[in-house]
């Protein structure tokens, strides 16, 4: 049964030596080596979910499903924006640089609206 258990990802309740069941920790999953595989908190996460009023439940999968996909899409648009900064032969991002690469990229098209130029431009963000 622990065979089992063990390959299904799933927290489950151990046997402690003494027969006592102890729940295991809701923490981010780590891999073989001890790395967590999420860099981003999960309770923040799970708080970020929880924010929305449509949302009644959420799982631990769901979670660090969520978190995974925002680190994905955070290294991505870094990279390009990192790609835009090297093009103005910068190391350093900048917020042109994101603006840039979201003008650039037909798949942050989505990001368009709450560009920073034209929120300023549109009155609705003020420089401090």
């Amino acid at each position: 049964m622990a065979a089992a258990a063990a390959g299904s990802g799933t927290p489950r309740e151990e046997e402690a030596p003494g027969g006592e069941a102890a729940a295991t920790q809701a923490q981010a999953p780590t891999s073989a080596s001890g790395a967590r595989l999420s860099r981003l908190p999960l309770a923040r996460v799970k708080a970020l979910v929880k924010a929305d009023p449509d949302v009644t439940l959420a799982g631990q999968e769901a979670i660090f499903i969520l978190a995974r996909a925002a680190e994905l899409f955070v290294e991505t648009i870094a990279k390009d924006a990192y790609c835009c900064a090297q093009q103005g032969k910068r190391k350093t991002l900048q917020r042109r640089d994101l603006d840039n690469a979201i003008e650039a990229v037909d798949e942050f098209a989505f990001l368009e609206d709450v560009c920073y130029a034209k929120l300023c431009d549109a009155g609705l963000w003020k420089p401090s």
